[in-house]
């Protein structure tokens, strides 16, 4: 089972708009979608390799003194996602969300802290983010691909933030 490396973070803020411009204007990150009803924007310096490496989520919780959103692991394959979800059930690693963003599978879950980590897998799709459906790992490898591929299409609401 294997962790590639840290894929993205998110970070919360207070004024989308102001942060994406430092991000996009100073560090010269490239914008790749962007929602301002829900309040994400995501940016990569490698768009062509990464979707994003950097989520700016709107809306820091109230109380929470911290602007860290996540930190999401990227992993080798599908199996290792499901391998961990096994480990994550037996160890009552406490899961917030198995979802598919269409562009990857991932789950959120608490470290012993409360912070919000995400262990995913890269599919090979361009999917326009943020897109997030609940997906269930439990199932053989080609039914969690044939669930995903028939969740990009199924009506309802395509995104909903992991319970905070």
């Amino acid at each position: 089972m294997g962790i590639t490396g840290l894929g993205h973070a998110g970070l919360w803020v207070n004024d989308l708009i102001l942060t994406r411009d430092f991000y996009r204007d100073i560090l010269e990150l490239t914008v790749t979608d962007e929602d301002h009803d829900i309040g994400m924007v995501f940016l990569s310096a490698q768009p062509s390799v990464e979707h994003h490496e950097l989520v700016l989520a709107r809306g820091r919780p109230e109380g929470n003194p911290t602007t860290l959103n996540q930190l999401s692991w990227r992993l080798d394959n599908l199996a290792s996602l499901q391998a961990f979800h096994q480990r994550f059930v037996a160890e009552g690693v406490r899961i917030k969300q198995v979802v598919t963003h269409g562009i990857a599978l991932g789950i959120y879950f608490l470290d012993p802290e409360d912070n919000v980590n995400e262990v995913y897998w890269m599919t090979d799709r361009a999917i326009p983010q943020p897109f997030r459906r609940d997906i269930d790992l439990a199932q053989t490898l080609d039914a969690v691909l044939a669930d995903a591929e028939r969740l990009l299409t199924a009506p309802g609401t395509t995104y909903r933030r992991a319970e905070q």
